[in-house]
C-alpha cells in the first residue's frame, strides 16, 4: 500500500515538473519597458502604451496592463524569453484585452515569432508563427483571428469566431494539441475547435475532380420537359401596350403645328406575355450529374501541423483608430490547467468592473443632469431679462410719445 502511495506521488510530482511556463506577464512591475522592446521600423508613427488598470477595474493593482494611448496609431512592442519547441505536448496561448474606450476599429491581438525576429524593426510584414486574438473594426468586422505560418505562408482559419466587444476584460485562449486539434476558448469557454487540417488550408485536398472524366452526352438532367402536345391558344398574343381609349386630342392642338397627334399608350389589361407551354415530369432524367473524384497525387499528410519548432518572442502589432486598450495576463504555456486556473479569475474582474463603471456612469448621469439644469434655468434667466429690456423699451416709447405731445 505504501509502495502504491508512493507511484502516486512520484506521477504527480513529474507532471507537475514537466508543466513548463514559458512567458508570464501580468505587468505587476513599474519596470515592464525593460524587458518589453519598442519597434523603430521607419515609415509608422507608433503610439506608446502607458501602465494603467483603466478608469474602472476591480483591483487597482492585480488589474494593470499596458494601454494604447494615442489615437490613430500604430503599436509595435514585443517581449523575449527562452526558446522552445512544442513537439509532443501542448501549445496553451493567453492573454486579457480590454477595450475599455468602446473600440471602433482596431486589432487586439498578439503575433508569436521565432528567434530570429528583430525585435526594433518588428511591422506588420514581419514572419510569425501564429497570429491569435480580437480584431474589431466597425459592425463588419468582429472576429478572432487564427493564424498560423505554414511553409512560409500565413493561413487563416476557415471559421468565423466572433469576439466580444464590449468594455470589459475578456481572456483569449488558444490550444495547440500534439494530435492536431485546437481549441478557442473566451473567458474559459469554449467557442471554437476542430482538427487543424479540415479547419486550415495547410494541406492540398485529399480528392480532386477526375479530370478524365466528363458528362456523358445522352445524361439528361432536366427535372422536367415542356409539354409536346401543349398549343399556345390563337387568341394568346396580345400587344403588351395599346393606345388608351379615353385619351382625347387637346382642344389648342394644331396638327401643323405639333404634328399629328397620337393618344398616349397604356399597358393593355390583355397582354399574357411569353406564352410558355406546360411542363411535365422528364421520364428520361437522371439527376444531377456529380463529377466524380480521385485521390489528390498532390496530397501529403502531415501530422506534425501542430508544430512550432522554434517560439521564443511575443508581440503587440497594432494599428488603432480609438486607443485605449488594456493588454495584460499574458500567458504561454504547455500547461492547461494552469491557464484555466488563471482565466476563471475574469468573472471577479468584471464583476468589480462592472460594479465601478455604473457608479461612474451614475455620477456623470446626475452631473450631466444638473448641468441641463442650469443651463436651462439660465435660458430662463435670459428670458426674463429680455422681457424686462422690453418692458423697459415700451415704456421709454410711451414717455417719450407723451412729451412730444406736449
Amino acid at each position: 500500500m505504501m509502495w502504491c502511495k508512493t507511484v502516486i506521488v512520484l506521477l504527480a510530482t513529474i507532471g507537475f515538473i514537466s508543466a513548463e511556463v514559458y512567458l508570464k506577464e501580468n505587468f505587476d512591475n513599474e519596470n515592464w519597458e525593460d524587458t518589453w522592446i519598442y519597434s523603430k521600423h521607419p515609415g509608422k508613427e507608433f503610439g506608446k502604451f502607458v501602465l494603467t488598470p483603466g478608469t474602472f477595474y476591480n483591483d487597482a493593482e492585480a488589474d494593470k496592463g499596458i494601454q494604447t494611448s494615442q489615437d490613430a496609431r500604430f503599436y509595435a512592442a514585443s517581449r523575449k524569453f527562452d526558446g522552445f519547441s512544442n513537439e509532443d505536448k501542448p501549445l496553451v496561448v493567453q492573454f486579457s484585452v480590454k477595450h475599455e474606450q468602446n473600440i471602433d476599429c482596431g486589432g487586439g491581438y498578439v503575433k508569436l515569432f521565432d528567434c530570429s525576429l528583430d525585435q526594433t524593426d518588428m511591422h506588420g510584414e514581419s514572419p510569425y508563427e501564429i497570429m491569435f486574438g480580437p480584431d474589431i473594426c466597425g459592425p463588419g468586422t468582429k472576429k478572432v483571428h487564427v493564424i498560423f505560418s505554414y511553409k512560409g505562408k500565413n493561413h487563416l482559419i476557415s471559421k468565423d469566431i466572433r469576439c466580444k466587444d464590449d468594455v470589459y476584460t475578456h481572456f483569449y485562449t488558444l490550444i495547440v494539441s500534439p494530435d492536431n486539434t485546437y481549441e478557442v476558448l473566451i473567458d474559459n469557454e469554449k467557442v471554437e475547435s476542430g482538427n487543424l487540417e479540415d479547419d486550415w488550408d495547410f494541406l492540398a485536398p485529399k480528392k480532386i475532380k477526375d479530370p478524365t472524366a466528363t458528362k456523358p452526352e445522352d445524361w439528361d438532367d432536366r427535372a422536367t420537359i415542356p409539354d409536346p402536345d401543349d398549343k399556345k391558344p390563337e387568341d394568346w398574343d396580345k400587344p403588351e401596350h395599346i393606345p388608351d381609349p379615353d385619351a382625347t386630342k387637346p382642344e389648342d392642338w394644331d396638327d401643323e403645328m405639333d404634328g399629328e397627334w397620337e393618344p398616349p399608350m397604356i399597358d393593355n389589361p390583355e397582354f399574357k406575355g411569353e406564352w410558355q407551354p406546360k411542363q411535365l415530369d422528364n421520364p428520361n432524367y437522371k439527376g444531377a450529374w456529380e463529377h466524380p473524384e480521385i485521390a489528390n497525387p498532390e496530397y501529403v499528410p502531415d501530422d506534425k501541423l501542430y508544430l512550432r519548432k522554434e517560439i521564443c518572442t511575443l508581440g503587440f502589432d497594432l494599428w488603432q483608430v480609438k486607443s485605449g486598450t488594456i493588454f495584460d495576463n499574458v500567458l504561454i504555456t504547455d500547461d492547461v490547467e494552469l491557464a484555466a486556473k488563471a482565466a476563471a479569475e475574469v468573472k471577479n474582474t468584471q464583476a468589480g468592473e462592472k460594479k465601478m463603471k455604473e457608479a461612474q456612469d451614475e455620477v456623470q448621469r446626475k452631473k450631466d443632469e444638473e448641468e441641463a439644469k442650469k443651463a436651462s434655468d439660465k435660458d430662463d434667466e435670459d428670458e426674463d431679462d429680455d422681457d424686462e429690456e422690453k418692458d423697459d423699451e415700451s415704456k421709454q416709447d410711451k414717455d417719450q410719445s407723451e412729451h412730444d405731445e406736449l
